[in-house]
């Protein structure tokens, strides 16, 4: 692992840090006075929804307002015991009350401003150019990361994010290539595990969560519905991360009974993935740590821990790290 892929990497990885990526400071700049604008404007719909003004930023007085004021259900608590104010609370609260949703998009706009678009031009070079660090060994699976700043989680989802992406422009007669591996940790779960139904539906080249909804919901692959399939997908990229019927139900809001039973027609559909990923448990327990295809190691010292959450973490890193480690080296 050392000699074929971490060392002949470096100089690589020197080459990328040195050229930088360019930024057009003007566009950055005129987005900047755009967020702003908006941020104003939804400063002003939020004290106007929660009968006047108050220090949004502050997780104690949006907590007063949301829950003394405005008398809205609480549906979590912070470790001091005051209303939980979180990103997942908000979310649950959304269409509750109209203060909800102005709040969760003043909460977007003030993470752009304030994690990308005030940050990169005091980060960009005379050359109007950016140098991010690229870290070989700083993740558990093996990944690449980026810091200083961390140009590896621009956001793309969201239309916002989008027009950040913009800013990043390539020098004079180039382009940027965007690249990407279809499934890529389906693939090597298929290959891992020697499953014989996996492998012939990525053999086909057919659509995989379709087929995984056809063999699970057992009705033929044409009669399979979009919901169906989001479903199978959800499961299908769930098992990778090991996850819990109570991780798919709230992921899928369903209950927890019904998640069980996806996840228990997963495995009759594809026995041989789950004495797969039932071996990378038990091997962890024995030697203490897992490894990928290529030999990276991940200790897993959670699984001798005496906290089941603990264990049940340990469990799930013995199952994910070898194949979303795999999936790294392969990248």
């Amino acid at each position: 692992l050392m000699k074929t892929l971490e060392l002949p990497l470096i100089p690589v990885l020197a080459d990328m840090e040195s050229a930088g990526v360019k930024l057009d400071a003007e566009a950055l700049a005129g987005f900047l006075e755009e967020v702003q604008k908006d941020l104003d404007r939804i400063t002003e719909d939020v004290y106007r929804e929660a009968q006047g003004p108050f220090n949004i930023r502050s997780a104690q007085q949006l907590g007063d307002v949301l829950f003394n004021r405005l008398k809205l259900p609480v549906s979590g608590k912070t470790r001091g015991g005051q209303a939980s104010t979180s990103q997942d609370v908000l979310e649950k609260l959304s269409g509750h009350h109209p203060v909800v949703d102005a709040l969760l998009e003043f909460r977007k706009l003030e993470k752009l401003r304030s994690t990308y678009l005030e940050p990169l031009p005091r980060l960009m070079g005379g050359d109007g150019r950016i140098r991010t660090t690229f870290n070989q060994l700083a993740t558990a699976t093996g990944r690449l990361s980026s810091s200083n700043p961390n140009l590896q989680n621009i956001p793309i989802r969201m239309e916002l994010g989008r027009e950040i992406r913009k800013v990043f422009v390539p020098r004079d007669g180039f382009i940027f290539l965007d690249a990407d591996y279809s499934q890529i940790e389906l693939r090597v779960l298929a290959h891992m595990s020697g499953d014989e139904r996996l492998i012939e539906a990525y053999k086909t080249a057919q659509d995989i969560h379709a087929i995984t909804a056809s063999q699970v919901f057992h009705i033929p692959l044409d009669e399979v519905t979009p919901l169906q399939r989001r479903n199978a997908k959800a499961v299908n990229f769930g098992i990778v991360y090991g996850i819990s019927a109570f991780g798919l139900s709230e992921d899928l809001s369903i209950s927890r009974k019904e998640a069980m039973d996806y996840i228990a027609r997963y495995f009759e559909t594809y026995p041989q993935v789950k004495t797969f990923l039932d071996s990378l448990v038990a091997h962890a327990k024995e030697q203490g740590y897992v490894t990928t295809m290529f030999g990276r190691r991940r200790p897993v010292p959670e699984l001798k821990s005496s906290n089941f959450m603990q264990r049940s973490f340990g469990e799930r890193v013995a199952m994910n790290s070898p194949i979303q480690g795999t999936a790294a080296d392969i990248i």
